[in-house]
């Protein structure tokens, strides 16, 4: 009868083998099944000549210095009021109404009336609260100013101020926005993709070498029913 015991053993211990195994797994890795191969880019016409990209100036953009206002004292934007600002700027550019200093006569009227201690000076002024942020990475705030548009658009203008007090503008742009966000040292906006559902996210950032703001980086994501983008945060007055 021995053998018979031990045949019988030695059946059973394959079976027993994966109990044992699984009760003493202490976490360790698992496969996760194939990998698929890798594939690098194919170049599609590679025959073709391609449109030539121009080189960015080398000396950077030229300052937007804005006109008829007094220089800052240690380059401290908070110094400024936004509607004394945008209305220098207005002086500077009457009747502009395409570019980045475009808007229709009716918001500028308003923005001529508004009064002088702020943006809250008065209900009707489109000149919205300021906010600060370092946005260049030399230390000292930045200032972001909107202002508010028919039919939703919006003009987002950021202005540092140089070592010698005189505020320069690098960037300034008019769309139509879901809204405007801080996040880090970027501007983020965010507008209707023109395809139901989506929105473009666009993040302006410092560049150093051209010395102004750039659009840097464009997204189209997906934004769920009901939503109306994320609210900006950062740094208000």
């Amino acid at each position: 009868m021995f053998p018979l015991r031990t045949a019988t053993a030695v059946l059973l211990l394959p079976a027993l083998l994966p109990l044992l195994t699984g009760c003493g797994d202490t976490g360790g890795l698992a496969s996760a099944g194939p990998i698929p191969t890798a594939r690098g880019p194919v170049h599609l016409w590679p025959e073709r000549a391609g449109a030539a990209v121009p080189p960015a100036d080398p000396g950077g953009a030229p300052p937007e210095y804005v006109k008829g206002l007094p220089r800052v004292r240690n380059q401290n934007v908070h110094e400024v009021d936004p509607v004394a600002l945008v209305q220098a700027e207005l002086r500077a550019r009457p009747g502009a109404e395409v570019g980045p200093d475009g808007m229709p006569e009716e918001t500028a009227a308003a923005i001529r009336a508004c009064g002088a201690e702020g943006a809250d000076a008065g209900a009707g002024c489109p000149v919205l609260k300021p906010y600060y942020r370092d946005l260049t990475g030399n230390g000292r705030d930045e200032v972001v100013v909107g202002i508010e548009l028919p039919d939703k658009m919006m003009s987002v203008r950021v202005y540092t101020a140089d070592p010698d007090g005189r505020l320069n503008r690098i960037m300034a742009t008019t769309q139509t926005l879901v809204s405007v966000e801080l996040a880090g040292r970027d501007v983020v906006l965010r507008m209707p993709s023109g395809n139901p559902g989506y929105e473009l996210i666009t993040a302006w950032s410092w560049d150093e070498g051209q010395r102004t703001m750039l659009p840097t980086r464009e997204q189209i994501v997906r934004v769920s029913s009901g939503s109306s983008g994320a609210s900006g945060s950062g740094g208000a007055a």
